[in-house]
């Protein structure tokens, strides 16, 4: 499971066909301790995430069926958001 914090919105005019009525969002990945970790990356928001919602995401097939096309250009999906994260130390 991946974890990353939504950090703005993509808007793009010309788009393939597939993605058409795809919502767009910036995420930054986390890691176990919620800090940034690895390169910003552009989701589909299969959840209705918002500014600075901790999401979970999934990337590479399994990110394009949660696109309305399966068969969409997709690389990365928002398919959770989550409420609390409770983190224990050893």
């Amino acid at each position: 499971m991946r974890i990353a914090k939504v950090i703005g919105t993509v808007v793009a005019t010309i788009k393939d066909r597939r993605l058409l009525g795809e919502k767009l969002l910036l995420i930054q990945p986390l890691n176990e301790e919620l800090k940034n970790s690895g390169e910003l990356l552009v989701a589909i928001d299969s959840v209705s995430a918002g500014p600075n919602d901790l999401v979970i995401y999934t990337l590479s097939r399994e990110a394009a069926l949660a696109a309305y096309d399966p068969d969409a250009p997709v690389d990365a999906a928002i398919t959770g958001i989550i409420d609390e994260v409770n983190h224990e130390t050893r």
